[in-house]
């Protein structure tokens, strides 16, 4: 479906001390814009200065830009109150006035990161993000947030405005009729503003959202933490499974197993490892079912019982569904620790020859390893305040 299409448009923009770049952005996709995505509600992440200016400047009664353009064009009503004026705040908490350090630098990241994964999980939404405003690192975070997070129907881009109206404090949108302005200091020459060209450039991006893990989508992920499993997932997959724990490591990400589900893993990595072709689920043979029985046991060490169990449940051998039940479980696991892309090398493929499809890992023996697997190295989750976030507060 088009993002013009879904009952809520979002646009959400950064900007500094220019607040125009909302009325220039809300003109171009709803004024000249071919498919005409009109807002129905507006985000702004800013500055304490660039919040008092979007205030007094963009929804005041005067001289009230953003109404007036919403006027002049019969544009329908766009949600845009005081509380979506969102101020980014400093690695201290505190209100942000400009960026200053690293820390800071780091805390708008995950305060952008945060706006974008919390606009984007709704599924009845379009995200459009501008990046024409603000510091150039508010932007381009904000255009690696959307990257990360960003699903089909969402859109990034940048408006661009004629000279001398782009740098012009008195300008917000081309009028509809002649409007004079005055340039800026020193010239201050009069100025048309129906006269003003405004451009949306549309922006590409990849979409990496659906290789993050399920716990990255949660609102506490820091933006580092998102990144760095991003790029786990483009590295060369390697996978190493430690029958003495029962942790499988993919990559970089450790996860563990239950014991059957291990065995079962371990016994198609086995497979694998030597070279051999797949299984098939319609013709397990009684030697498929002692070789994962020979894994089970190998695993559970002491565990009598439990293997006795097992061992009871196969003796006609393993059937079709006991085979999908544990695959079944081994995906759900793989996917949720590793996002549906970033799994996809380390899941149990068929080579779809039904009805006798063969099951196996398609990694290559050099990418699998048993043994130890290394300490797991756990992302710190840092995310920012919510109590206060997304709260129009002005000095």
């Amino acid at each position: 479906m088009n993002p013009e299409c879904y009952p809520r448009r979002r646009l959400l923009c950064v900007s500094g001390l220019s607040p125009q770049i909302v009325t220039e952005t809300v003109y171009a996709l709803a004024v000249l814009s071919e498919s005409h995505f009109i807002p129905t509600d507006i985000h702004l992440l800013t500055t304490v200065e660039g919040a008092e200016r979007a205030r007094l400047t963009l929804l005041s009664d005067e001289p009230g830009w953003f109404h007036r353009l919403r006027a002049d064009y019969g544009l329908p009503d766009m949600h845009f109150p005081l509380e979506q004026i969102h101020i980014l705040r400093d690695a201290e908490g505190r209100l942000l006035h400009d960026i200053r350090s690293v820390e800071d630098n780091e805390a708008i990241a995950d305060a952008i990161t945060a706006l974008v994964r919390e606009l984007t999980a709704d599924p009845d939404c379009a995200v459009h993000a501008s990046i024409a405003g603000g510091r150039k690192t508010m932007g381009f975070y904000l255009g690696y947030a959307l990257s990360l997070f960003g699903r089909s129907q969402d859109r990034l881009s940048h408006v661009l405005v004629s000279s001398p109206f782009e740098t012009n404090a008195n300008f917000f949108y081309p009028s509809p009729t002649p409007k004079v302005i005055f340039a800026n200091l020193p010239d201050q020459r009069p100025l048309d503003a129906s006269a003003a060209e405004v451009t949306l450039a549309p922006i590409p991006f990849v979409r990496l959202r659906d290789g993050l893990q399920e716990h990255l989508l949660d609102p506490c992920a820091s933006f580092s933490a998102v990144v760095a499993q991003a790029q786990r997932n483009l590295a060369a997959p390697v996978l190493t499974l430690d029958p003495l724990t029962g942790q499988v490591r993919c990559g970089e990400t450790p996860l563990t197993l239950p014991p059957v589900d291990f065995a079962f893993y371990a016994w198609l990595a086995k497979r694998a490892l030597a070279g051999r072709a797949g299984v098939c689920r319609n013709q397990l043979t009684p030697a498929d079912t002692a070789e994962f029985l020979a894994e089970y046991t190998a695993l559970q060490g002491d565990m009598a019982q439990v293997v006795d169990l097992v061992t009871a449940a196969l003796k006609e051998g393993m059937e079709p569904a006991y085979f999908d039940n544990r695959r079944t479980g081994v995906h759900r696991r793989l996917i949720r620790a590793l996002g549906s892309t970033g799994a996809q090398p380390y899941l149990i493929h068929s080579d779809k020859q039904r009805p006798l499809s063969r099951y196996a890992l398609t990694l290559k023996p050099a990418q699998i390893r048993f043994g130890q697997a290394d300490p797991a190295k756990d992302d710190k989750l840092v995310g920012p305040d919510f109590q206060n976030f997304g709260c129009y507060s002005h000095p």
